[in-house]
């Protein structure tokens, strides 16, 4: 991904000044893109001139006037075209996904009300991120997995110990 592509969807949710951009990268976009305020500037000239956006200039009162970017037909289309671009999938390292694995060769119970805390931490993340654009962005809301214990869990880490039982 290009940083082009996350200011396209920020603009699309709304538009903005270079600014307003830098703001929001701060409040949302930045849990998993990040850009400095120069980035920004930079990537919003160059999208000017290769006709994915355009600028409008916006008189304020007692403040210097603002350029206000949104996204043309041409951005629109290099957006989806990116979006169906296929991607490799990341190569992470995660210190969940070893003590998940680990939980076979230990009490499984401790780990699944981690596995838990962390789930609702991402969660409110989630939100923090939807709320962060304003409400605007199409952030689907996870669904509530069965807890621990419930006759529909069937948790790996609990599969996990009953076969080294």
């Amino acid at each position: 991904m290009a940083l082009e592509h996350a200011i396209l969807v920020s603009l699309l949710e709304k538009p903005g000044s270079g600014y307003e951009l830098a703001r929001r990268f701060e409040r949302s976009i930045g849990y998993f893109w990040t850009a400095t305020h120069q980035q920004i500037y930079r990537v919003l000239k160059r999208m000017e001139g290769d006709g994915w956006i355009d600028a409008r200039e916006v008189e304020q009162q007692a403040r210097p006037d603002k350029k206000e970017y949104s996204v043309t037909a041409l951005g629109r289309s290099a957006l989806s075209a990116w979006l169906h671009e296929p991607i490799a999938p990341e190569s992470v390292r995660h210190e969940l996904a070893v003590k998940i694995r680990g939980a076979a060769f230990d009490d499984p119970v401790a780990l699944i009300r981690e596995v838990e805390r962390y789930r609702e931490e991402h969660a409110e993340r989630l939100g923090a991120i939807s709320r962060g654009s304003g409400g605007t962005s199409p952030v689907p809301t996870l669904p509530r997995r069965p807890t621990p214990g419930s006759s529909s869990s069937t948790s790996c880490c609990a599969a996990a110990s009953r076969t080294n039982a």
